[in-house]
């Protein structure tokens, strides 16, 4: 009788245990997670992820000698022609953006979407956006990891090899090309994407204006080619107005890098170049008062004050370059100022605000392109037509940054007036311009540099520079590259050439 009762509640528990098993693998699952993500959303975040990191003020600005800063440390170079290197060196600052948070993200969807009939517009999407990125990569390091890419996730590729920069351009012609024209506005309209809500026409349009940028790219290395491509551009059709513009609408949880780092830690620590102050108030440029600000009599950071701003274009006083903190003091002496931080500033309240709007291609732009390339015989239409839609498309856009940066049209038409489109200076007056447009588009300003020559700029004299020419024409890749892919990286400076500033990029031929 002992041993029946024993065994009664036994079998009783094996039995409550067998039924509790039961749906126990469903027991750690949220019933209102998501399974799957939506792909667009994925591109949406490397959209989001290619508004330039703040890293582009501390090389590619100071390079083209638009904005500049007289301390060392983490804020050197290019404006003292050194290299800074290390873990989280400035050098690599868009190389881990970029490869992080962009590369990654695109080949994702890339996958996902490349088989997919009902996806077909936003893998042509994520095409355009793609070599967009890969081109900025490239025109700023030379050759890099590039049909490998991405590729550390899905098969488990972390050490891709680098392509030549020569077959990138290539490829990045047939992918614009061939993306560009797929797109279709009778299939499925990605209405999810943050650039433009699926609208297929400014995606061709964006699609052809970075194929013409492509061409033009090449305008020394391959005349021919460069030719034919701004022609592709063309008959695709290209970006008709400001509305088309390629940009990235920060705020206050995705921050524009550049912003950012201008209204934080660096707020008081970089000036506009007295260089670029100078050519605009020599041209009475409007776009100065749009730009600039001077915290007049400032002796320090918190002296920089509401009370203090001017705007006033006729007070700018930009920094001169070829001085650090050592040496600055004596020539704020000699400008007769209260100290350094009473040079002229980006305005932070407006152009470099934290959430201001990222530029990546514009009208602006690709209306002075168009000018070179009728200047040089590669397109039809009036060359000085395009120079004055570039100019006052520029102007115009000034306005998206705030409403008191809006130059007026009577200011506009001025300017115009008294700085006529000269053909015999054709392509330094384009690129001059160019220079302007593309304020905070460091890389793009930095590549269009070295292709043109152009500004004319004089070279930044400070003594210690670790250079041997008079301008830097490349940034080293990061010392990160060195460590986990020392193999590639290394076939890659052997055929290239030297890992430093001076080595050129395959399109920048002398």
């Amino acid at each position: 009788m002992k041993k029946k009762f024993l065994y009664t509640p036994l079998i009783a528990l094996l039995v409550g245990l067998s039924s509790c098993d039961k749906g126990f693998d469903q027991l750690n699952i949220n019933p209102t997670a998501a399974t799957s993500l939506n792909p667009v959303f994925t591109f949406n975040n490397a959209i989001i992820n290619t508004s330039f990191p703040g890293s582009t003020l501390i090389f590619e600005e100071g390079i083209v000698q638009q904005i500049f800063t007289p301390n060392s440390g983490i804020n050197s170079g290019g404006n003292f022609n050194i290299d800074n290197r290390g873990p989280t060196g400035n050098n690599g600052g868009l190389w881990r953006q970029y490869y992080q948070n962009n590369i990654r993200y695109l080949i994702d969807v890339l996958t996902q979407t490349k088989s997919d009939a009902n996806r077909t517009n936003l893998y042509n999407m994520v095409r355009i956006w793609k070599a967009y990125s890969f081109m900025v990569l490239t025109d700023t390091y030379g050759d890099i990891p590039y049909t490998e890419a991405g590729l550390g996730y899905l098969s488990q590729n972390t050490t891709p090899k680098y392509d030549t920069q020569e077959s990138i351009y290539n490829d990045l012609i047939k992918e614009l090309t061939e993306a560009s024209a797929a797109l279709d506005a009778s299939k499925t309209i990605e209405t999810g994407d943050v650039m433009y809500a699926g609208n297929i026409t400014k995606w061709k349009r964006f699609g052809y204006s970075t194929l013409l940028r492509v061409g033009m790219r090449l305008s020394k290395v391959n005349p021919t080619l460069a030719q034919s491509t701004v022609q592709k551009a063309v008959a695709g059709g290209l970006m008709q107005s400001n509305a088309d513009n390629a940009v990235v609408k920060n705020d206050a949880n995705y921050k524009n890098g550049v912003g950012n780092t201008l209204t934080s830690t660096e707020a008081a620590n970089f000036y506009l170049t007295k260089n670029f102050v100078d050519y605009l108030k020599s041209t009475s440029d409007p776009r100065l008062t749009s730009i600039a600000v001077r915290y007049v009599g400032a002796k320090s950071g918190p002296e920089q004050t509401a009370a203090r701003a001017s705007k006033d274009p006729a007070v700018q006083i930009g920094m001169p370059m070829g001085y650090d903190n050592g040496t600055i003091p004596a020539r704020v002496t000699a400008d007769g100022l209260a100290s350094f931080y009473d040079y002229s500033q980006l305005d932070r309240t407006r152009m470099g605000k934290f959430d201001a709007p990222c530029y990546l291609v514009t009208y602006a732009q690709t209306q002075l392109l168009l000018a070179e390339a009728a200047q040089r015989g590669w397109t039809t239409g009036n060359a000085a037509d395009y120079y004055n839609a570039g100019v006052t498309a520029h102007m115009i856009q000034l306005g998206d940054y705030d409403a008191t940066s809006l130059v007026p049209t009577a200011a506009i038409t001025a300017y115009l007036q008294q700085n006529p489109y000269v053909a015999a200076k054709g392509l330094e007056l384009i690129n001059t311009q160019y220079w302007v447009a593309s304020l905070l588009n460091g890389p793009e300003a930095f590549a269009n540099f070295r292709r043109s020559g152009y500004p004319a700029l004089t070279p930044n004299p400070y003594p210690g520079k670790e250079i041997k020419g008079s301008f830097i024409n490349r940034l080293s890749y990061p010392d990160s590259e060195a460590s986990v892919n020392l193999a590639k990286l290394t076939e890659a400076i052997n055929r290239q050439g030297p890992d430093n500033l001076d080595t050129r990029v395959w399109w920048d031929k002398q």
